[in-house]
């Protein structure tokens, strides 16, 4: 892949006319239309970096791409041991907060995903052209607190600041060539594929683990096997916590629609809030880029076409509940199928919104059947994560494949090998030998390592170690992962809001997260009936997600937390756990309660437990780069919260090996 529109030696560069590099980067721009004030931003770069760059030997970049962001740098500019990193803001008289967060977005993008990057000296400059010259951070600069700033006459001065002649110089053939191994979040990821870029561009592909592309490649193939033979299929394709469960799926929708427009391949989640923030996501995009080629388009004409390519699968259900018709969709992509409701959470629904009376069939055999109605093929894509059924009524992987075994036996199943060696999946003897029986076992259609946590691939284990109070493997994980992936804990709320301030850099998204069951948290300040819920035409949860540091709305805030059910599927760089009393350690064993009236009530069906730990487990995998659990003191004066609700959690933690906040 060409990463920049135009690259030379800093002495080619000075001695090559303006006019030919403005012509090559004319030739690698993107379809949009070149409009003169993009050109006439070039030609000053051009010209500026010609003057400021004298002297010096190196190689210098312009456009470079950042495939993930799906953004390109202005300049990237080499000499000897650092890596200048600049975004020109031409005409610019002061230092935008946007833009330097925007310039150290590139930066850190390096640093994480680009192999040539990890151990060099990355420093990220903002250019305002007509600003006034400022002093600079040395320090915060070199940990990406912040960027450099100059203005266009101080730019070949402030590199002198950085560059150490008597350390060896970066090898530039080496740095060219090295891999991006990018990690996007689900966000940045939708809005990469929806733009038709291809998923090896924007993930990662090295041999540590079954990657996305093989997954795409190996559900293609059941696809295309399905249509020549004419029969119906469905796969399971499963992974740890993390592991790009939703991007597969994803891909394969847009895949499919971009191979044949008559499969009319659609993305369902139950997910609300998941639904509510891609879509949001997209249409914000669709707009923004419509806008960047001089097109006005409205906000409801950009969601249209993005609300048809994701839906909620409920809506989904209550369309096709109305006709016998077989749908328009071939090939439909079920996100988090181990939520999808049981026989009885069905009836329950129907008969409280007095739909139907008498309805009898689990959300899977429903959904199933509505596929059915093709009288040749269809392909059902069931995206399942293990140990991730958090509510009352999620039929679990179980369910689904009972429901092909009883129903719909002349559709042929395919799976991996690890829903059968994980009780995550499958609990039931019986179930497993059928599908070993009457499946086919396909390796890629297991995501094995988690690539949300891109700092460690084993937070969910150590996650997974400690909620079984495995002691041991929990110490020998969290010492493998302590210094990559920072966890810590503490009972000073305010503590835990200034570690992740302090840690986040650029645009990282912070956020409190809390069990929705957490009830008595609000002693402390936090809201535990979150007024973060998905409901038709509300923003908050896409505000909470998308909006930046400004916005009182956003996560950034530190003022409204998401619980399991708004987190579920989506993640943040850092977050901040507040444990509650509903979820407690004592005499060696996980305690589990419900808040009802004014007093606690223990939860004794097993199913419930699991439920609650999995409210956990979720909450405890959604942070990218580090987390604090936040562990409150209690108060033996109220009933309510008193402190064996705390102590011997956060003791059990400590235990572990999870340093305390000084």
């Amino acid at each position: 892949m060409k990463r920049a529109n135009y690259s030379n030696s800093i002495k080619n560069f000075i001695e090559d006319s303006s006019k030919s590099i403005l012509g090559e980067l004319a030739t690698y721009h993107s379809n949009r239309t070149l409009s003169d004030l993009q050109k006439n931003a070039w030609l000053e770069q051009i010209e500026i970096l010609k003057q400021q760059l004298k002297g010096y030997a190196g190689q210098v970049y312009f456009e470079f791409a950042i495939p993930r962001m799906g953004k390109r740098v202005d300049n990237i500019v080499i000499i000897n041991d650092v890596a200048f990193i600049i975004e020109f803001k031409v005409g610019a008289t002061s230092y935008d907060r946007v833009a330097i967060d925007q310039v150290v977005d590139y930066a850190i993008d390096l640093l994480n995903f680009h192999e040539g990057s990890h151990h060099i000296k990355l420093i990220p400059i903002l250019v305002a052209t007509n600003a006034g010259k400022v002093t600079i951070d040395y320090d915060d600069i070199i940990l990406h607190k912040t960027s450099a700033k100059t203005n266009k006459f101080n730019l070949g001065e402030l590199l002198k600041e950085f560059i150490d002649d008597d350390k060896d110089p970066i090898n530039i053939d080496w740095w060219e060539n090295s891999t991006y191994k990018p990690t996007p979040t689900i966000v940045e990821a939708a809005q990469a594929l929806y733009k038709k870029h291809d998923v090896k561009e924007i993930t990662r592909s090295d041999s540590g683990a079954i990657n996305l592309s093989e997954t795409s490649e190996c559900i293609n193939s059941i696809i295309l096997e399905s249509k020549s033979i004419s029969r119906k299929s469905i796969c399971f394709v499963t992974g740890v916590p993390g592991a790009g469960k939703t991007l597969a799926g994803l891909n394969i929708a847009v895949e499919r629609n971009k191979i044949d427009d008559n499969e009319n391949a659609v993305f369902l989640s139950g997910n609300g809030p998941l639904v509510d923030v891609l879509r949001a996501a997209l249409t914000r995009d669709a707009i923004k880029s419509a806008k960047e080629d001089n097109i006005r388009i409205s906000k409801g004409y950009a969601s249209k076409k993005t609300n048809s390519f994701i839906q909620n699968i409920h809506h989904f259900r209550d369309d096709n509940l109305q006709s016998d018709k077989k749908p328009i969709e071939k090939v439909v992509v079920f996100d988090e199928a181990q939520r999808a409701w049981t026989n009885h959470q069905v009836s329950k629904f129907m008969k409280s919104r007095k739909q139907i009376d008498n309805f009898d069939k689990s959300e899977p055999q429903f959904l199933i059947e509505v596929m059915n109605r093709h009288p040749d093929w269809c392909t059902i894509v069931c995206l399942v994560g293990g140990g991730q059924e958090i509510n009352t009524g999620e039929a679990g992987l179980e369910e689904w494949i009972n429901s092909v075994k009883n129903y719909f036996t002349d559709w042929n199943v395919h799976y991996s090998d690890a829903i059968l060696k994980s009780d995550n999946y499958l609990k039931s003897d019986e179930t497993k030998k059928w599908l070993i029986k009457n499946g086919k076992s396909e390796k890629g259609l297991h995501l094995a390592v988690s690539i949300r946590s891109f700092r460690s691939e084993q937070v969910s284990n150590f996650i997974h170690q400690l909620l079984d109070i495995k002691m041991s493997e929990s110490q020998s994980l969290y010492s493998q992962i302590e210094k990559s992936y920072p966890i810590m804990i503490t009972r000073d709320l305010s503590k835990a809001k200034a570690w992740l301030i302090n840690n986040a850099k650029g645009t990282e998204r912070i956020g409190l997260l809390i069990s929705s069951g957490a009830k008595r948290i609000r002693s402390v300040g936090i809201d535990s009936e979150s007024s973060l819920r998905s409901n038709s035409g509300s923003d908050k949860i896409a505000n909470w997600f998308l909006n930046d540091k400004q916005d009182v709305r956003s996560s950034y805030y530190l003022e409204t937390a998401a619980t399991e059910f708004v987190i579920q599927g989506l993640e943040i760089d850092w977050s901040c756990i507040a444990w509650g009393g509903n979820f407690y350690f004592a005499n060696n064993e996980w305690n589990y309660q419900k808040f009802k009236g004014k007093k606690w009530q223990n939860i004794n069906k097993e199913i419930d437990q699991e439920y609650l730990k999995n409210a956990y487990r979720v909450l405890l995998t959604r942070a990218r780069q580090g987390m604090v659990i936040f562990i409150p003191e209690g108060n033996d004066s109220d009933h309510t919260r008193p402190r064996k609700f705390y102590d011997q959690t956060y003791n059990y933690l400590k235990q572990i090996g999870i340093t305390e906040i000084e």
